[in-house]
């Protein structure tokens, strides 16, 4: 144990702190450009860290996406490493969204390089996959514990491709989707103020698809925004599941760059939204 409480609990604070939003730092070739921006590692680095400059003080979660900072090869991880670093200085929960999933050691090196402490990557949490069976994510959950961090596991995405796996039946008669929230859900039994393995679902699923009421866990809910969603569309969507939930914003807000000024502005603005919706 590293001696910091668990997950939950430091989530439960940040989000109390700061409202339940997750801003999304994703540094995609559009946004680069709309920005005045190129597409190499120095223009990475102004942008990931203006908007950590922006954002990171204003919301729970800073939540970067690694595949846009991967593209740059060593430059990349080294700005990312910055961003991690820069956005728990400046008090957010780091949510690295990395989606790994494997095999073993496979998925125990992955874990190691996110969630042991110490690790030049290690992030508050990070997104898994778990679609070579839930039970291959053991080394991650299982570290994240011990090192009081967090996983968010994909459920339900917000993506219309994911609808043909994720809605299908698995062997319990549940949809596949069920059967992971279930499957979280038995790992945070017990754990107040809730337990470190959350779920990701989108903030554009059909209402009332998928049962939250046990998983006592964080709702990582992509979606906000660019895809559709809408901040009074979240109640819709989780009902009484929506305490436990974290919009997800990306483009939504980091279009409104360059100037850390209209940055802060866009992000303050969905988060007192959010944050009015969830305490009505």
């Amino acid at each position: 144990m590293t001696g910091q409480p668990g997950f939950g609990q430091r989530l439960a604070e940040s989000v109390r702190a700061r409202g339940p939003l997750c801003a999304g730092i994703d540094p995609h070739p559009s946004l680069l450009r709309s920005w005045g921006l190129t597409e190499d590692a120095g223009s990475l680095e102004r942008f990931a860290l203006t908007a950590v400059e922006a954002l990171a003080g204003e919301v729970a979660v800073i939540k970067p996406q690694s595949a846009f900072f991967e593209v740059c090869g060593s430059a990349g991880i080294a700005v990312l490493e910055k961003v991690i670093e820069q956005s728990r200085q400046a008090g957010a929960l780091v949510l690295l969204d990395v989606k790994r999933g494997d095999i073993g050691s496979t998925m125990a090196a992955y874990a190691s390089a996110y969630l042991d402490s110490g690790a030049p990557l290690a992030a508050d949490a990070i997104t898994v996959s778990p679609y070579l069976g839930y039970g291959s994510l053991v080394p991650a959950i299982e570290l994240a514990e011990r090192t009081g961090r967090g996983v968010f596991v994909l459920a339900r995405t917000s993506n219309p491709e994911g609808a043909e796996l994720q809605q299908s039946a698995h062997g319990s008669g549940a949809s596949v989707a069920q059967s992971i929230v279930d499957s979280a859900a038995e790992t945070n039994v017990d754990v107040e103020p809730m337990g470190h393995v959350g779920v990701v679902a989108g903030a554009t699923i059909r209402p009332g698809e998928l049962d939250f009421s046990r998983l006592n866990g964080p709702i990582l809910a992509p979606g906000l925004g660019a895809q559709g969603a809408t901040v009074q569309t979240l109640q819709e969507v989780f009902g009484e599941a929506l305490s436990n939930v974290l919009p997800a914003s990306s483009r939504d807000i980091l279009r409104h760059g360059p100037a850390v000024s209209d940055l802060r502005a866009a992000v303050r603005r969905v988060r007192d939204e959010v944050a009015s919706l969830v305490h009505d």
